[in-house]
């Protein structure tokens, strides 16, 4: 049997009876049964016969009172799924005051794994039995911080990456039976999905047209998004953004990276410095000859381009030295 036939339930949209309708017929149905109870108790008192109105009431009691507890409420963004003895029958989106069927039954989901804590949720997967809840699940727009885990990125760096996933949950059916926990089944594949994004990426200096994970963040986010989406599925939610909400090198080779990034800056800024002087001294000589302000030999033009790139490489302030005589004495 393949995945697919085995998970092969898919939301069904139905509605049910409003609720406004049916709590006044059933408080007039309440309030009736009572009357017919004090009434057959009455007879009774008087030596007449009660016994079918005494039954009667006493039967329809707990009819009326079952069937109470068919009442139940959504809020906007909110969903019940409805499960008859086993059976799924459709899930309930409209929101406001409703009137089911009261056998519908609750799911597995328990009250803590709701709450969205992961403390919570880690106390729901441990705890047996569950307790039965409605089958209410919220449609809302929920967030997923995820801690900050050490992977190894593409050369094999150990980095530290941690992301936030806004999600919600798309497929009720598919939530709450083709998964057993789709809130547990969430964090467990977005941080396997985050591992395995941050090994097709390095963190920086990649090759030619090489994406890495610091100076691309909008197409790893976009690539982490898409694999999440494909993930999640399987459990109908949706993802709407995921983003890099932390990046940096593990600390045992954070100090070592970071001299490394101090060298890369010094020689880029060396390689600044030494371009711009060649172009000032190249810029020195045209001047000079085009002006006619000195005719300068070979030998001297090398003693001023010597002088000069000192004067504009050098880190230190370069204090002149005043030349009495001539250049070759």
């Amino acid at each position: 049997m393949t995945p697919q036939e085995v998970s092969s339930n898919r939301e069904r949209v139905v509605t049910v009876g409003s609720g406004w309708v049916m709590l006044p017929l059933l408080l007039v149905l309440l309030f009736a049964c009572i009357g017919l109870f004090i009434y057959a108790v009455a007879q009774g008192a008087d030596n007449r016969p009660f016994a079918v109105p005494l039954i009667t009431s006493l039967l329809a009691f707990p009819v009326i009172v079952i069937l109470l507890t068919g009442l139940f409420t959504l809020q906007p963004n909110e969903a019940r799924v409805l499960v008859l003895f086993g059976a799924y029958k459709g899930t309930v989106r409209t929101s406001g005051f409703h009137w089911g069927n009261p056998f519908y039954s609750g799911g597995s989901q328990s009250a803590a794994a709701r709450s969205g804590t992961p403390q919570a949720a880690s106390k729901a997967d441990t705890s047996t039995p569950r307790r039965p809840r409605r089958n209410k699940i919220s449609l809302r727009a929920r967030t997923y911080n995820s801690p900050a885990l050490k992977v190894n990125d593409k050369r094999g760096n150990p980095v530290e990456i941690a992301a936030v996933i806004v999600w919600r949950v798309q497929d009720t059916a598919m939530a709450m039976f083709d998964v057993d926990n789709f809130e547990t089944y969430i964090r467990t594949q977005s941080e396997s999905a985050l591992r395995h994004l941050a090994s097709l990426y390095a963190y920086d200096n990649g090759e030619d047209n090489e994406s890495t994970l610091r100076s691309n963040v909008d197409e790893v986010s976009s690539a982490l998004r898409d694999e999440l989406l494909e993930r999640l599925a399987k459990a109908g939610v949706t993802v709407d953004e995921a983003r890099l909400t932390h990046l940096a090198y593990a600390p045992e080779i954070a100090q070592a990276m970071l001299r490394r990034q101090q060298a890369e800056a010094v020689i880029a800024a060396r390689q600044k410095i030494v371009h711009g002087a060649v172009s000032m001294v190249d810029m020195a000589l045209r001047e000079l000859a085009e002006k006619q302000v000195v005719s300068l030999d070979d030998e001297r033009k090398a003693a001023m381009v010597s002088n000069l790139m000192v004067v504009l490489c050098g880190e230190s302030e370069v204090h002149p030295v005043v030349n009495t005589g001539t250049l070759y004495t």
